[in-house]
């Protein structure tokens, strides 16, 4: 795949950041590269791990920016709710442990007919939380495989499950969690793109509460358009 190194000015580039910055987070070892020769070398795919595990500290403007990376030609802007079908929406979601959540998760996203291999896509979402969970603070988590798994999907797809009482799932605050957006992506920038557009609907007011209050799979699809076309209006 080309590209897959960036010096610093590309990486400022990419994160849309100074290069002087940039390159101070990473002598502090902050950002994950290398030194080749006395220059700095940054693999992508290490800093979209990055990314995707410090999303929660980011701006709106530089999500949005991560969104722009890979645009979609999709009605509006949607994009959570252009990858998520009705069927693969379960509330409530039949699992009460970590391990069902995945496996009940995998079956959702079968719903969607673009799964070809649920048995690689479900170890991949084994091994990636087995890395570092992907729970965040607010009862949400946001399961999904380290890297996209060649010849696993048609297209991506976006699965969503809602456990009401919540199951512990190594949220960083310590409490239960109990929503649960699968994210399974063709390639790496979808799937940045998706991750940051979660993490905008997740911060409307009040989004949350109204998923969980929720049992029908047409009202929280809605629910879910509705919030991304806000997402679009000018502020």
């Amino acid at each position: 795949m080309p590209h897959e190194s960036m010096n610093i000015d590309e990486l400022a580039k990419y994160l849309k950041q100074d290069a002087r910055d940039v390159q101070k987070l990473a002598s502090k070892g902050t950002i994950p590269g290398k030194k080749v020769g006395g220059e700095w070398r940054f693999h992508r795919n290490e800093i979209n791990y990055w990314i995707e595990s410090n999303l929660h500290s980011h701006e709106n403007e530089t999500l949005i920016h991560f969104e722009s990376h890979a645009p979609i030609e999709c009605e509006k802007g949607l994009l959570v709710s252009k990858l998520l079908g009705e069927a693969c929406i379960a509330s409530p979601l039949k699992a009460s442990t970590r391990a069902s959540v995945l496996k009940e998760l995998v079956a959702l996203l079968e719903q969607s007919w673009q799964v070809y291999d649920p048995v690689a896509i479900h170890a991949a979402l084994v091994e990636r939380e087995g890395r570092a969970s992907t729970a965040l603070a607010g009862g949400i988590a946001i399961p999904h495989p380290h890297h996209p798994i060649k010849n696993t999907l048609g297209e991506s797809v976006v699965a969503l499950g809602i456990v009401p009482n919540g199951i512990p799932f190594g949220a960083p605050d310590g409490k239960l969690t109990s929503v649960f957006f699968l994210v399974c992506c063709v390639d790496d920038k979808t799937h940045l793109q998706v991750l940051a557009r979660l993490t905008r609907l997740f911060r409307r007011e009040g989004f949350l509460d109204a998923l969980r209050d929720s049992t029908s799979q047409a009202d929280l699809w809605h629910l879910i358009r509705q919030t991304e076309l806000s997402l679009m209006l000018p502020s």
